[in-house]
């Protein structure tokens, strides 16, 4: 039978078919040769130019091996780079953009059998940063081309020089200020003296018809006036001198509550994470199956503020488990607790009782400035059991 025109139906289909992707398993590596179906995979397998290059691969394996992988590796690399810089992301992802090409090279062909492998490899290299969590493993491009580190050094460089002449100005600054303050004649200081009256039989008045008449008051009177108010102003001085003690403990006294209060703003303002290492914790995720569901942990260490390692309490095992997928533990009253978050963030309390209707507890603060006072109203979730 000929071959089809190249405008007919059959030939138009034919070419449609081989632009897709076609199955792994009818794939040559060696011959680079893709078969749409098991018939041609196996009319391809008993060809002789599949027999000769057969033939020249069993003379020396290892260089082809070689050679598949360095070019898997390099194309995997160069499209991690190009299409995700050094930004963090799923291996999965980029492999899959990876086989989209038709032309890419299969893993199958290389010393590499599976992906986790593959990326292992990557991360002891040094080529890139990897690290497992319960999702998969993640990869992160490290990139060390000259130019890109000339380039971070530069920006290091010039922005030391940009702090450099702040404080050069600053610096200045302070140095203006200071011949300011030198060259400068220093203030005379008031000088208060006692009040002694002349006469004690003279009296104190006040002549309120010197503006209309236009004549000016006696001189006794004038004197007395002057000290008259000489005399009210010392008598307040006095008063206020003679309480200094009581208007420093105010001072204090106010300074505190605007410290205590600033702190308080500080530690009211809620988080969304509240993993505390030393505490006791539920795992509720159903992915690790009925061997670790709804089973108590305690934390060993916290990672990046939301993932903590844990170990199981029963069975010994240790976990690296998302916040999410763990929940606070309740102990019976009397027990020590850990305040996980709120105003009163990481302070050990004794849980005095539970109100099962509004889902809170009552604790009584057991460190910090605060030890000895009894909060009530907070949230189950706002505390754990220490362990």
């Amino acid at each position: 039978m000929g071959k089809a025109d190249f405008l007919s139906p059959k030939a138009i289909s034919n070419r449609i078919k081989a632009k897709g992707l076609q199955k792994l398993r009818w794939y040559c590596q060696m011959c680079q040769k893709q078969c749409r179906d098991e018939n041609g995979f196996k009319c391809h397998c008993m060809s002789e130019s599949h027999q000769r290059q057969l033939l020249l691969a069993s003379e020396n394996p290892n260089q082809f091996m070689d050679y598949f992988s360095e070019e898997f590796k390099g194309d995997f690399l160069e499209l991690l780079r190009r299409r995700f810089g050094t930004k963090r992301v799923h291996n999965n992802i980029v492999y899959n953009e990876y086989i989209s090409d038709r032309e890419h090279i299969h893993m199958n062909s290389t010393q590499w059998e599976t992906l986790t492998d593959f990326t292992k490899w990557l991360g002891k290299e040094g080529f890139c940063k990897v690290d497992e969590t319960p999702k998969g493993w993640y990869i992160q491009y490290i990139d060390r081309d000259p130019e890109t580190i000339r380039r971070q050094e530069e920006q290091e460089k010039k922005k030391k020089q940009d702090l450099d002449d702040e404080e050069r100005s600053a610096k200045f600054i302070e140095d203006q200020v200071r011949r300011g303050l030198t060259g400068k004649e220093p203030e005379e200081a008031p000088v208060f003296t006692e009040l002694k009256r002349e006469n004690e039989e003279e009296r104190v008045a006040f002549n309120l018809a010197t503006c209309s008449s236009g004549a000016g008051p006696s001189k006794p009177s004038t004197v007395l006036g002057l000290s008259a108010l000489k005399a009210g102003a010392s008598s307040k001085r006095k008063e206020i001198s003679s309480h200094p003690e009581s208007k420093e403990k105010k001072k204090k006294s106010a300074l505190d509550e605007i410290i205590e209060m600033e702190e308080q703003k500080k530690q009211s303002v809620r988080t969304d994470y509240w993993l505390q290492p030393d505490i006791v914790v539920k795992i509720v995720t159903k992915r690790l199956g009925e061997k670790y569901h709804k089973k108590k942990a305690v934390i060993k260490e916290v990672r990046d503020k939301y993932t903590a390692v844990v170990r199981v309490i029963s069975s010994g095992d240790k976990l690296k488990l998302d916040q999410s997928h763990l929940e606070t533990v309740i102990p019976a009253p009397g027990k020590r607790v850990l305040i996980l978050n709120g105003q009163y963030r990481q302070t050990e309390a004794m849980l005095d009782g539970i109100d099962e209707k509004n889902f809170c507890a009552t604790l009584t603060l057991d460190s910090g400035r605060m030890k000895g006072k009894t909060v009530a109203g907070i949230a189950y979730e706002d505390f754990s059991k220490l362990a």
